[in-house]
């Protein structure tokens, strides 16, 4: 099975991927949606960390939200249409960012057996990885969809790395 820091950098090679979908657009462009009750490419960019930022906060240690604002924006149990408006792309951009060096910490404590549980939290966290790796280019396909048929911009090239495949058109962290 793929180790912890393998892991790491394959998080942070779907986050890079993600960059590249949106980094380049106009405001107006990740704040549009194709659609009404449609999300915005903003919406996905802050769901991807409001999840990674849950799921490392309710499996492996409490902790604050770092933008409590947008907790309830950026969960997807709520209709588009109640959700309110979407911050500015700086601020997704560095909640994005608080939330990927949270990710690094916790699970570089668990690595370096840094907590109470060291071998039972590796376990989790080596699945917890596997996940928010999945779920990023889970929403990144969207993202891809729009970039190029709604907002006519070309598409990067997929990630490379041993563990990447596609199941149903969308990139999977395949480390089993």
């Amino acid at each position: 099975m793929i180790q912890i820091d393998a892991l790491l950098r394959e998080y942070d090679r779907a986050r890079a991927y993600t960059d590249n979908l949106w980094k380049d657009l106009t405001p107006d462009e990740v704040i549009w949606r194709p659609r009404e009750d449609f999300s915005a490419i903003g919406w996905h960019l802050g769901h991807q960390a409001h999840v990674a930022h849950f799921m490392i906060r309710n499996l492996t240690a409490a902790e604050p939200s770092p933008d409590p604002e947008l907790d309830a924006l950026m969960d997807s149990a709520n209709p588009e249409k109640f959700r309110g408006a979407l911050p500015t792309v700086d601020r997704l951009a560095d909640f994005r960012d608080t939330v990927a060096e949270r990710v690094h910490a916790r699970i570089g404590d668990i690595a370096a057996g840094r907590v109470g549980a060291p071998a039972q939290l590796a376990v989790v966290a080596t699945h917890l990885l596997t996940t928010l790796i999945n779920h990023e280019y889970q929403h990144d396909q969207w993202i891809s969809e729009v970039r190029a048929r709604d907002l006519g911009h070309a598409l990067p090239p997929d990630p490379e790395s041993d563990h990447l495949r596609r199941i149903d058109g969308y990139l999977v962290c395949d480390v089993l």
